[in-house]
């Protein structure tokens, strides 16, 4: 059932000035600010809360924000992070000097993955529930347009141009291909069963997405659209249905992509040249989110299923530490 916001009595300059004073706010704090160094972000579904700990594990602290936190990225500058809530139907804006939540833009419902577009105003938006690309005007907090997509849509990647964007339909068994200009999809990529994320590789010629009910990784040519590749992920000792690929992280060089491979509870290391697995690390159950150091040095590792994360050391691949965060941890983000 749609819903509908109240009917505000202010008159409506008024209403128009406050946000407009707000968004300036907003904006203005991120360029005085600097970025708070040292930091790893890490989504909690169950407690509504980002927690924070130091690139070595150590926990910090939390921030409350809206209603079941998931994905997240750094706002241009670095001092704010914008995090989708599935359960509140809004995008939230942190401020990480203040610590707390500055701001909030509401959106479609069950929103999913996002991607900004390259100058950082922009939020594209997968709304689960109404199965369209949402966009949003972040200074203004504004609906732009949205365009319809295939059942469930999730991953959102925009390319470094701006001009288009991919979007995964986890009922569809597909990627589409948008064109933010024209706001419609302009092609339909089959790639395996239930895709979930979306990674550029190979200098962007080569778009990777995750097949979560088919244990595999299809990779796509990003000139002629078509699947070259699918990198079969197999778990000695854990029954097949059991291996649930969803996230991914590059290693700075390109060489390396890492994917979560959901209940087998590991994490494997993938050629990306190859498309051959390197390695494979055992962690906590559900690995789901992953984000990469800037350094290369440290992959961290949302475990869904077990409140965890886990540190591994890229080199050795093999588990740092693991620690206990909040309730169902989703994403993780590091301060570059």
């Amino acid at each position: 059932m749609a819903r509908h916001a109240p009917t505000m009595k202010r008159p409506p300059r008024r209403g128009a000035l406050a946000r407009t004073a707000l968004s300036a706010l907003l904006l203005a704090g991120a360029a005085q600010a600097a970025p708070v160094p040292d930091r790893v972000y890490v989504s909690s579904e169950k407690d509504h809360k980002l927690h924070v700990f130091n690139t070595r594990g150590d926990r910090l602290g939390d921030i409350e924000v809206c209603k079941r936190p998931r994905h997240m990225m750094f706002l241009p500058g670095h001092t704010q992070i914008i995090v989708s809530c599935g359960d509140s139907d809004q995008l939230g804006i942190v401020d990480l000097a203040a610590g707390k939540l500055a701001a909030t833009i509401a959106v479609g419902e069950s929103p999913e993955i996002f991607d900004l577009s390259p100058d950082g105003k922009t939020a594209y938006v997968s709304i689960e529930d109404d199965n369209v690309l949402a966009a949003y005007d972040i200074a203004s907090r504004k609906p732009l347009f949205q365009v319809a997509t295939g059942k469930e849509p999730e991953g959102v990647l925009v390319m470094p141009d701006g001009r288009f964007a991919y979007v995964t339909s986890e009922a569809a068994d597909s990627v589409h291909l948008v064109d933010l200009a024209q706001k419609k999809v302009v092609k339909t990529i089959k790639t395996g069963k239930r895709p979930r994320r979306l990674l550029l590789a190979a200098g962007g010629r080569e778009l990777w997405v995750t097949n979560e009910l088919e244990a595999s990784v299809a990779v796509v040519d990003t000139a002629s659209h078509e699947v070259t590749h699918k990198i079969a992920l197999v778990a000695q000792g854990v029954p097949a249905t059991d291996v649930t690929p969803v996230g991914m992280a590059a290693s700075p060089d390109g060489a390396s992509i890492w994917v979560g491979m959901g209940r087998a509870n590991r994490v494997a290391q993938v050629d990306a040249a190859k498309k051959t697995v390197l390695h494979q690390v055992p962690v906590g159950r559900r690995a789901w989110g992953l984000a990469m150091h800037p350094d290369g040095k440290t992959l961290y590792v949302a475990n869904g299923l077990s409140d965890e994360m886990t540190l591994i050391d890229t080199q050795a691949a093999k588990a740092l530490r693991t620690v206990p965060t909040g309730r169902t941890p989703s994403s993780v983000l590091v301060q570059p």
